[in-house]
């Protein structure tokens, strides 16, 4: 399995945005590119660099690597509709996602963990592929000992509200994908039109 390396919020201060999720991210605190000069006049990006930011965007995003996500986007191409959102729709459904989504973890990178350690159940049995495609009606759930974890409980007792295509019963800790989501309601802040274009050149 890949794993990201690097400076972890590098590209979040690039773009200004906090793209990991995580509510410690610097960019709250210095939202401006990093450097030893501090902000600076930001110059002005080409249309490839701006095409190229937007998909590094969404790939930082869900935490898919190049190699991935070009085949996400090369499904996403093939399917019937709108490619950009197909691109979204295909990344939203990742298990790993959907476990960070209904408030199991409070980071992606803490959902991809439990994912990976075994903790997470789909309709019952224990899966621990991370890409695992959820589909409308499986119920996503936590094993017995993954729910006595201190930061999943944590994480459990402060969870927003779910997401529209997503069902929770907090009596159970379990989770249904009710149906794929229109795009306006996925909470991400990205041009996937600029992605489809980068790859169309």
């Amino acid at each position: 399995m890949s794993r990201r390396t690097g400076a972890k919020h590098k590209l979040c201060r690039t773009v200004g945005q906090p793209l990991c999720g995580s509510p410690k991210c610097p960019v709250h605190k210095r939202p401006y590119p990093p450097g030893q000069h501090g902000p600076t006049k930001r110059t002005r990006r080409s249309e490839y660099g701006t095409q190229l930011l937007e998909k590094q965007k969404l790939r930082h995003i869900y935490g898919v690597q190049e190699k991935q996500f070009r085949k996400y986007y090369e499904e996403a191409a093939r399917r019937t509709g709108i490619t950009g959102d197909n691109l979204v729709f295909l990344l939203e459904t990742r298990l790993d996602n959907v476990a960070y989504r209904l408030g199991f973890a409070q980071t992606l990178d803490g959902a991809r963990q439990l994912v990976n350690h075994r903790h997470v159940t789909v309709n019952g049995k224990k899966v621990d592929i991370a890409s695992y495609h959820v589909k409308p009606g499986d119920v996503i759930g936590l094993t017995e000992r993954g729910q006595q974890i201190p930061v999943v409980r944590e994480s459990l007792e402060s969870r927003p509200a779910s997401a529209p295509y997503f069902s929770f019963d907090a009596n159970t800790n379990t989770g249904v994908l009710e149906r794929l989501p229109n795009r306006e309601e996925v909470p991400i802040v990205v041009n996937e039109t600029l992605i489809v274009e980068f790859y169309s050149r």
